[in-house]
């Protein structure tokens, strides 16, 4: 059981150091190494199933489960060395000819190993049992294994050119992608010498812990901020800067989630709408527009500074006041609006607004309370333009 111990325990370690990078990803171009990886640690889990069975069948003298389980065990193994390859070659990002012959010499080597895997059925090439039910290596096994070692050797030189012309974190990885394949190429070796060894197991494993230590959290990372930068874009109002009407939609069903759950008792909304944005977009242009609802945003969200500001239409902005921003409610709208009664008698930008908060025993959805806030806007919107 020694040998299905050693298989068994770098099939827990690989699902562990891997959980993250198991995971399916959805396919777009950001996504192909990624998911080019995950078909290799995918193989992988194959292999190491395979390979812990085999001790155990082997163990029990079982010769038929064990020469299946040894074709699979093979096979599984040059799958994992083809994909290794495409995945180095994809990682490094070079599409020249070097590159073609690696993959291609990986093609070759899973449909050399699967060709003789075949003729062991007919005449014993790879690998037979003798009457004592021992393993017997044969030379075509030997041969398909020095075919893979050399292969993770070259792709090894090959990444280890790249890094010296490469610098930075980009060096670093492409030397650690050498590293690991040398690594699996010395555990090949020992398993052709030692055929009733795990090498090959332990050689995965090392090499992909490696891998997954000084390349895969760093590019896991880099790959987190870039998916958050581009969230934040989704959720920005290009204009003003602030959230927009998609943040506004996933606010909204935050916030009932949180009044269901308790988790949330009370809030306000506070309705902007700006004034004359039409007259100056129609008299001035609307580069001077665009200017003016960024002075208007600028208002608003300098006064309620601790509570999300929500463009939702042209001239429409919305603030969900929770917190301090709620327990000051009226003072910050009653600073508002003085501020607005000044620039308006000082003819800089005019916004209207108007508040309303929650209340849980009259209001069946946030809807009720915007309602509310948007009636007051309304009516202060109009008591402005009667003054101007």
């Amino acid at each position: 059981m020694y040998y299905s111990s050693v298989a068994i325990i770098s099939l827990i370690v690989h699902l562990i150091i891997n959980n993250e990078a198991l995971k399916k990803v959805e396919k777009t171009s950001d996504n192909l190494i990624r998911l080019k990886f995950r078909n290799y640690l995918l193989v992988l889990i194959v292999f190491y199933i395979a390979d812990a069975i085999w001790g155990f069948f082997y163990d029990q003298k079982w010769v038929i489960p064990t020469y299946i389980d040894t074709c699979v065990f093979f096979l599984s193994m040059a799958v994992s060395v083809l994909l290794w390859t495409i995945v180095v070659v994809a990682f490094t990002e070079n599409k020249g000819i070097f590159g073609k012959i690696l993959v291609g010499c990986g093609v070759f080597i899973l449909a050399f190993q699967a060709g003789i895997l075949i003729a062991n059925l007919f005449v014993p090439i790879v690998f037979s049992f003798n009457a004592e039910k021992e393993y017997m290596a044969l030379p075509a096994r030997h041969i398909a294994l020095l075919m893979q070692m050399v292969l993770f050797l070259a792709t090894a030189f090959y990444a280890f050119i790249i890094s010296a012309h490469s610098d930075g974190e980009k060096r670093r990885h492409y030397r650690t992608v050498g590293f690991s394949s040398v690594i699996m190429a010395i555990f090949i070796l020992l398993q052709m010498f030692y055929p009733l060894m795990p090498f090959y197991s332990l050689g995965c494993l090392f090499g992909t812990c490696m891998i997954h230590a000084f390349v895969y959290k760093e590019k896991d990372m880099e790959y987190g901020i870039k998916m958050e930068a581009a969230n934040q874009k989704a959720y920005k109002d290009g204009l003003t800067g602030v959230k927009n009407k998609l943040a506004y939609l996933e606010a909204l069903a935050e916030l009932e989630i949180n009044l269901e759950n308790g988790t949330l008792k009370e809030y306000g909304v506070v309705v902007f709408d700006i004034n004359g944005l039409k007259q100056i977009n129609d008299t001035l242009g609307h580069e001077a527009g665009d200017e003016y609802i960024k002075s208007a945003c600028t208002l608003i969200c300098t006064q309620f500074d601790h509570s999300p500001v929500f463009r939702i239409g042209g001239d429409e902005f919305v603030a969900i006041l929770k917190g301090s921003d709620y327990e000051k409610r009226e003072e910050l709208e009653g600073s508002f609006r003085k501020s607005i009664d000044e620039n308006q008698r000082n003819g800089h930008v005019v916004v209207s607004s108007g508040l309303a908060v929650y209340q849980p025993d009259n209001d069946e959805s946030f809807n009720d309370v915007f309602k509310r806030a948007d009636q007051l806007m309304y009516e202060r919107k109009q008591a402005l333009k009667i003054r101007s």
